[in-house]
């Protein structure tokens, strides 16, 4: 008895080898035909994110007023920290400068905490 199962699976893996060996592979090439708009609507979709236009979610404010002081608080905020991203934004008849593009409020609360070790005044903003 044991002899016949050992002949049916040499046999079986006989027959599995003759039939593998016998099976090809099929090659084939795609090509992708992208529309050039694509790719500058891409390049624009990235210059807007760069510059906070499409962020739906969180920014830290640093100063709200005049446009020397914007400037100032800018450029010392650029020079103890460089892990964000920062910017003016105007807003009738005042400047904002703006830091980060969080999408989640905790991103935003633990980056807060740095911050305000230089900035004390600074708070979480949820954007529009």
């Amino acid at each position: 008895m044991k002899i016949q199962t050992h002949i049916k699976t040499f046999t079986i893996s006989i027959l599995i080898f003759i039939f593998s060996e016998a099976i090809v592979a099929q090659s084939a090439t795609v090509t992708i035909n992208e529309d050039a708009k694509i790719t500058r609507l891409l390049e624009l979709k990235k210059e807007l994110e760069k510059e906070n236009e499409l962020a739906d979610g969180y920014t830290i404010q640093l100063h709200y007023g005049e446009l020397s002081k914007a400037n100032e608080v800018l450029k010392e905020y650029k020079n103890k920290h460089d892990t964000w991203p920062a910017s003016i934004e105007y807003e009738t008849p005042n400047y904002k400068v703006w830091v980060g593009s969080f999408s989640s409020r905790l991103e935003a609360d633990r980056a807060l905490l740095e911050v305000q070790l230089t900035f004390d005044a600074a708070f979480i903003l949820k954007r529009k």
